[in-house]
């Protein structure tokens, strides 16, 4: 009797065991691990091509992608799960697939921010921005990075109205970024003239900021996006540099020997005359660096525009001060066209000789210290530029700005960032202008106002007084921070 119910017992244990096993379900996914069982999902958003909406305090990640932003429904309803995952009914009735993004250990959309970015698998913060329309992101999970690039354009909701009415904003700013220096210039008593040399190395630093941090890196993220593809050659950016570099020598070097030539061949050219020479080889240096400028400021007028709404208005105020700045730095070049030069920096002048060939002046004569002080007295001659002139100069940079903006407005809902052409021709234009940048900045602004000299004026802080110098040195490196600080959000 013991022993039967015994044999019993066991037998109903392994007829419950075998029926409670197979009711167990396999270890929980991270989504249906952290992910709270809810009954709708409301507040349904955009972030990028992506859709999220909210339940309580949690934003879910719906997979699926709306072929225009209108055609988002406001809400998703009759939640429920299918084995581990959970999906949601919309309201034509089909089944979406609902998670929250990176449950159970990836990157985590974090919301609010106003761009896309959270926290990564190993703790690495993910900081997302916008490139030419593009928001490109920077850190967070691997994964998420080596996934196949979404090359088509992305559908967002654009306030245009915003957009038009802050292209004049834009326009009043560039304008008194480049046109103070120049009104400053002509109204500063001469005994301020530090104050303004702070101003123009601030400018030299930003030149140098803007060719190394914004438009080279930029060029450098353009030519790295996954849907160009394989460029076969890794050092693509850096060459264009290179042949920005190349072309600014060029176009300076030519202009410079034209002038050399018309100095050595010309005997009855007078100081003043071979002054205005050298003004016009100044001109020709201050026309390449505002070519540099006034690419990389079209291009940020177009990339300004295609941004989304949710990072517009914070790159628009990094925009405000990125203009203000490179306007001080060109304004502060333009307002100093001219002035005094030393034409002892020209090659002596050419005497014909009768029979055709050309002697050169070698009378080594000395000269009473009268005589000399006399020619030292008179080697600074003065050729300027007219105000109208300086003004028109300055004029190109504040329009063209708002003029990028007005393209991005005119191709708003057709601009593709990602498409291979479109990153290519930003690419090259961004490399291109920091190599024209790089050589104006070092060479023309740096080098020139510290050590060399150029265009027939001396190196003004290479003698300068120790107030003028820390000044000066001050200027430069603030320069350079301030405008790599703002290469966080443009």
């Amino acid at each position: 009797m013991h022993v039967s119910s015994l044999a019993g017992l066991a037998l109903l244990g392994a007829a419950t065991a075998k029926n409670m096993f197979p009711r167990q379900t396999a270890a929980p996914s991270p989504t249906s691990a952290t992910a709270p069982r809810v009954s709708a999902i409301t507040a349904c958003h955009l972030h990028g091509s992506d859709v999220f909406c909210m339940a309580g305090e949690t934003e879910y990640l719906l997979h699926t992608t709306p072929t225009q932003t209108t055609n988002i429904p406001a809400q998703f309803t009759g939640c429920h799960s299918h084995g581990s995952e959970m999906f949601c009914v919309g309201p034509d009735g089909d089944d979406v697939q609902v998670e929250v993004p990176g449950a159970g250990g990836d990157s985590t959309h974090q919301v609010g921010q106003g761009q896309h970015g959270g926290e990564s698998k190993d703790g690495g913060h993910k900081h997302c921005h916008f490139h030419a329309g593009v928001e490109h992101c920077v850190g967070g999970n691997e994964s998420e990075e080596s996934a196949a690039p979404k090359c088509d354009t992305t559908p967002r909701d654009y306030d245009i109205g915003l957009r038009i009415g802050l292209l004049f904003v834009i326009m009043a700013t560039s304008a008194l970024g480049v046109f103070g220096p120049i009104l400053l210039h002509k109204v500063m008593p001469r005994r301020l003239s530090p104050i303004f040399t702070l101003l123009k190395q601030f400018g030299t630093g930003i030149i140098i900021s803007t060719a190394f941090v914004h438009l080279f890196t930029h060029a450098s993220l353009m030519f790295t996006n996954k849907c160009i593809g394989d460029l076969g050659y890794e050092g693509t950016t850096s060459a264009i540099l290179m042949a920005g570099i190349f072309l600014s020598f060029l176009v300076e070097y030519i202009g410079q020997r034209i002038v050399f030539a018309k100095a050595r061949s010309v005997a009855s050219l007078t100081k003043e005359e071979q002054a205005q020479a050298l003004l016009s080889t100044e001109v020709v240096s201050i026309l390449v660096m505002e070519a540099g400028i006034l690419f990389h400021s079209l291009l940020i007028g177009l990339t300004l525009v295609v941004a989304g709404d949710a990072f517009f208005i914070t790159l628009f105020i990094v925009i405000l001060f990125h203009q203000v700045f490179e306007g001080l730095a060109l304004g502060t070049r333009i307002a100093t066209i001219g002035g005094s030069t030393d034409v002892h920096l020209l090659p002596p002048a050419a005497h014909h000789r009768s029979g055709g060939g050309v002697e050169h002046d070698t009378d080594k004569s000395a000269k009473s210290p009268t005589e000399e002080t006399a020619d030292a007295s008179s080697t600074l001659y003065s050729a300027t530029l007219s105000m109208k002139k300086k003004l028109g100069l300055a004029a190109l940079f504040a329009f063209v700005t708002p003029i990028g903006m007005a393209i991005g407005i005119g191709v708003l809902h057709k601009f593709n960032g990602n498409d291979k052409s479109t990153i290519i021709a930003i690419g090259t234009l961004d490399a291109l202008s920091a190599g024209i940048l790089v050589w104006t900045g070092v060479v023309e602004m740096w080098a020139a106002d510290w050590m060399t000299g150029s265009h027939g004026h001396r190196a003004e802080l290479a003698d300068a007084n120790m107030l003028t110098v820390c000044l000066g040195g001050f200027g430069l490196v603030a320069g350079m921070a301030v405008m790599s600080f703002l290469g966080k959000w443009a």
